[in-house]
Order: C-alpha cells, then structure tokens, then sequence
C-alpha cells in the first residue's frame, strides 16, 4: 500500500509566497476544507495517509513535496531556492527517517525545490528553475547514483518542472502541450491541453488520480488512459501558486 506523507495547512497561509498577490486573499479555512478533501481522496486511491503538523512559521509548510526527494530507501532533504522556506525540513526529515528512510542533507550552495524532480522507472528529471540551481542538481545526482538524473530546461515563467508535467507509473507522464518537448523524456505521453495547463499537475495512485476540478478534456485524456479519477478544488493552493502533487510525498 501506498503511503502519502502530508502537512497540515497552518494559520499563517495566508501569508504564504505567490508569485501574484491574490485577490482575494488566501482563505484559510476554506484551504483547510480542501486539504481534507485532497487527504479523502487519497484514501480513496487507496493511499494510507500520515498528516504532520502544521508550523504556523512557515506559512507554506503544506506544500511538503518541495522539501525531499525520496527513492531506493534514501531520502534527500532539499534546501529550498526560497530562503523562508528552510525552516521546513527538520520535521519532514524526522518523518522520512520514522518510515525508514536514510537521510542525507543538501548543503549550501545547492537549491533545491522537490516540485523540480519527476522519477520515471530508472530516470529522474530535474527541472533547472529559480528554485533549483546546478549545485543542487549534483548533489541530487550524488544522492541517488543508481538513477539516471536528467536536467531539463523549463519555460519562461514556470516555477517548478512538475507546474507542467507529473508521474502516471508504468514509464507514462501526464505532459501540458506547449510546455517542454516531449522528446526529453523517455515516457508515453498523456497529452494535457495547453489551455488546461494548470491539470497536468496530478497525483497518480496505481489506477486511481487525483485530479484538479474543472479541467473537462484533461479529465476525459486520463479516463481514456485507464484511471479512475478523484477530482478535488484547489483553489486555495492555486492562489499560492501550489497545486497537488506539491501537497504530499508519496512513499
């Protein structure tokens, strides 16, 4: 059974980075509502869920992807690219090493956001972005000597690789047309309309998906892919430019 580390959303999310002030702002209790919602749908995909408490000092502790990388019983702790946002790690890294990980630490002067990585089978795609730097790709690389680590160039204004690409197991992506060439990755393709760009972030659970709502073609191209999809709101998240996968690890 799949296991999927969460955070609680804490109070000050409101207060959360974004690359646009939202307007209106973040309402928390309706983020806490969706988080629950989020966390029911993977229970529903069959993932059993381990929630960690929220650090009202880091506004955008929910977000839990972007601080590890995790695969082959390791885990790497990343430093983040946005500095508020170290302060993180520690309770996650606690949580990785109780569900049996060996854990490594990046260092300074690597960066490093978890929303930059995507592991297909023996590969792992890491998106060179303001939050991730050359530095902290090779110590990625260094963590994880058994993969094979593949940089990739994003678009302008795209803040982590998974923005417009995630996992589908079995060598398959789910990709937003438009974004980056397909030909970078060794994958089946499950297009994403371009217009449904924000969609193509999804949480892949063996058949099941957690999708965003809203977003009818992209829907209809996973049907047709074979997942039975869970949809759930996400506008609280979008507003702090965050979205699904970005909300758990998936062990």
């Amino acid at each position: 059974m799949a296991v999927a580390l969460l955070r609680s959303v804490p109070s000050s999310f409101a207060g959360a980075l974004s690359a646009v002030r939202p307007d209106p702002p973040i309402d928390v209790a309706l983020a806490r509502a969706q988080h629950d919602a989020y966390r029911r749908a993977l229970e529903a995909c069959g993932a059993s869920v381990d929630v960690l408490e929220a650090d009202e000092a880091c506004p955008d502790c929910v977000f839990i992807e972007d601080t590890a990388v995790i695969g082959d019983g390791v885990a790497l702790i990343a430093r983040s690219g946005a500095p508020s946002r170290r302060a993180e790690t520690p309770a996650v890294a606690g949580a990785l090493e109780r569900h049996g990980f060996r854990v490594v630490q990046m260092t300074a002067p690597g960066t490093l956001d978890g929303g930059d990585c995507m592991r297909v089978g023996r590969s792992l795609y890491v998106g060179r972005s303001p939050r991730t730097n050359a530095e902290g790709i090779a110590q990625l690389t260094r963590a994880f000597p058994q993969l094979r680590v593949v940089p990739v160039d994003l678009p302008a204004g795209v803040l982590h690789l998974k923005c417009v690409c995630s996992p589908l197991g079995n060598d398959r992506i789910a990709l937003a047309e438009d974004s980056i060439p397909a030909a970078v990755f060794d994958a089946e393709i499950v297009w994403v309309p371009a217009d449904e760009k924000y969609a193509s972030n999804l949480v892949a659970v063996g058949a099941h998906a957690v999708v965003a709502e809203g977003f009818p073609r992209t829907h209809d191209a996973l049907a047709r892919a074979g997942f039975s999809l869970h949809p759930v709101p996400v506008s609280e998240a979008r507003k702090a430019d965050g979205s699904l996968t970005c909300q758990s690890i998936v062990l």
